[in-house]
């Protein structure tokens, strides 16, 4: 693959009209598609949208009594000291799983780098697609899925956008597999899952204005709040800083703890 190549990108209207192709050079992209770092980034995702939940009961947890069920010896029994041992029905688990947090980051110029390296690879198999004159006066999932099904798009849809647009945003929730995202909002997880990027005029226009270096620039905290917006904590409820009137009692002078003139205490000996 050359680098100093472009690619053709087919422009088609809301109604599927087609109006020629747009070039967009690979350079601006990648030199090639980086495998090993789309799936590192790709488990990085995945791993970030495990609730982690998941709990067993150990021993000291098991209900039950402590009490030992027959005595150590004469009784024939192999030794027994608790009904909640592991090895008994219904006692504990040993190495459970108990609740963890499964996400993890990678640097940022390799999130940086998934993401136009998974761009590249849609564009290499032919799977984008810039959509021209789609206009929505308010929140209509009917124009929008007549113009999906006019593109011929089925299954999964990334929608890429210039800005927020929020009547596309609100139009298009209640199909199913589409995705709208604002271009500064790429992740490579998206883009991967995504059978055909669909990207607006404005949204091509801006990469071909700007760098993609610039433009998809990775915004980590819009996954996040995806992801976890039921489970965050927000920061309003976080404890404040208190002051030194609500810490506790400060540590005391001499003069108030009666320290000053205490004197040695006597021996018995003088």
């Amino acid at each position: 693959m050359n680098p100093s190549e472009s690619l053709q990108v087919p422009l088609k209207s809301a109604d599927g009209e087609d109006r020629g192709t747009l070039a967009v050079p690979i350079h601006q992209l990648d030199q090639r598609v980086r495998y090993s770092l789309l799936k590192e980034a790709v488990v990085m995702y995945r791993a970030r949208k495990r609730v982690g939940t998941h709990e067993t009961k150990t021993r000291s947890q098991v209900a039950g009594s402590n009490k030992k069920p027959w005595r150590q010896k004469g009784t024939g029994r192999a030794r027994a000291g608790t009904r909640k041992s592991p090895l008994w029905r219904g006692g504990g688990i040993i190495f459970g799983p108990h609740p963890r947090d499964y996400s993890y980051d990678i640097n940022r110029k390799q999130r940086k780098l998934a993401v136009r390296s998974a761009l590249l690879s849609k564009f290499l198999d032919g799977q984008v697609v810039i959509l021209d004159g789609l206009r929505l006066e308010g929140v209509k999932t009917k124009p929008l899925a007549k113009a999906l099904s006019a593109l011929g798009i089925r299954g999964s849809c990334l929608i890429g956008t210039q800005g927020i647009d929020k009547n596309l945003t609100l139009s298009a929730r209640n199909i199913p597999g589409v995705l709208v995202s604002p271009l500064k909002d790429f992740n490579a997880l998206d883009v991967l899952n995504a059978r055909t990027v669909l990207l607006t005029r404005e949204a091509f226009d801006f990469l071909s204005a700007n760098a993609l270096e610039r433009a998809l620039e990775p915004q980590e905290s819009a996954f996040r709040d995806r992801v976890s917006r039921d489970n965050s904590v927000s920061r309003d409820n976080s404890p404040q800083n208190s002051s030194p009137q609500d810490s506790g009692p400060q540590d005391s002078s001499p003069q108030d703890s009666g320290l000053e003139n205490s004197s040695p205490p006597k021996s018995g000996k003088e």
